[in-house]
């Protein structure tokens, strides 16, 4: 059986707060064998002193850009799909400026995987279990309205549940099938964090099966550029075919 819940107790962090040593005292009592903590990377990158000064944010969103894939203006301003520093495709580069001081952003954490890796050291030592940790953060999707909570870190959790080369029910063998387990997860704590009620890890019970001491990171469902079939915007793919094919008419 899957079960799902926030942890409650957990203070506004501050850059230097011990955030394993925070999230240990939520969890106290409350954590078994086998489940997964799904922690939001707000609070990670806050106590990594991941909060900058930035009173452009567009700025920043630069900064933390390696590829543009997409822009659109809209009435309020301009929308940047970009590729980040940790090979991550969304909206601002994950650059966040809700929640924070006036005149600050909080960027993404420079490893999310090392944190990950880092809090479950510290928590699985602290309470004698064997668990898994996510970092997860919210990213829109193509070809779907809205958003959801993704997998952008990982530690001692399988997130990519590669199902290729077994049966299916029929018999027959699965040659591309493989969950992104890790998001789905991610997506599973969100509904019990939400995005207001001040309740940013939540504990995901039921899935022991993917825990993995040497599971990859979160990299691990990021895809390759190489295969790749949308790697850019619709305007900025046509833009780009229409200079090529003018270019080799001269």
């Amino acid at each position: 059986m899957l079960t799902v819940f926030a942890l409650e107790g957990i203070p506004e962090i501050v850059p230097g707060d011990d955030l394993a040593a925070i999230i240990g005292e939520a969890a106290d009592g409350r954590l078994e064998h086998g489940d997964i903590l799904a922690v939001t990377s707000k609070i990670v990158s806050k106590a990594e002193g991941r909060q900058i000064a930035a009173a452009d944010r567009e700025q920043a969103i630069t900064d933390e850009t390696v590829r543009v894939v997409a822009t659109r203006a809209y009435p309020g301003g301009i929308t940047r799909i970009v590729e980040n520093r940790l090979g991550i495709v969304g909206a601002a580069a994950g650059v966040d400026a809700s929640n924070t001081p006036d005149g600050t952003v909080l960027l993404l954490p420079v490893d999310p995987d090392a944190s990950a890796s880092r809090l479950r050291a510290a928590l699985e030592e602290r309470f004698s279990l064997t668990i898994g940790v996510i970092i997860t953060d919210t990213l829109g999707r193509a070809w779907r309205e809205g958003q959801t909570d993704i997998a952008i870190g990982g530690s001692g959790v399988r997130l990519l549940d590669d199902l290729r080369g077994s049966l299916d029910t029929h018999g027959r063998q699965l040659d591309v099938t493989a969950p992104a387990v890790g998001d789905e997860i991610a997506a599973a704590a969100d509904l019990v964090k939400g995005k207001s009620g001040g309740m940013p890890v939540a504990v995901v019970r039921g899935l022991s099966h993917l825990l993995a001491r040497d599971a990859l990171g979160a990299r691990v469902l990021i895809r390759p550029l190489i295969t790749d079939m949308f790697r850019l915007g619709t305007e900025e793919a046509w833009r780009e075919g229409f200079e090529e094919g003018r270019a080799s008419c001269v």
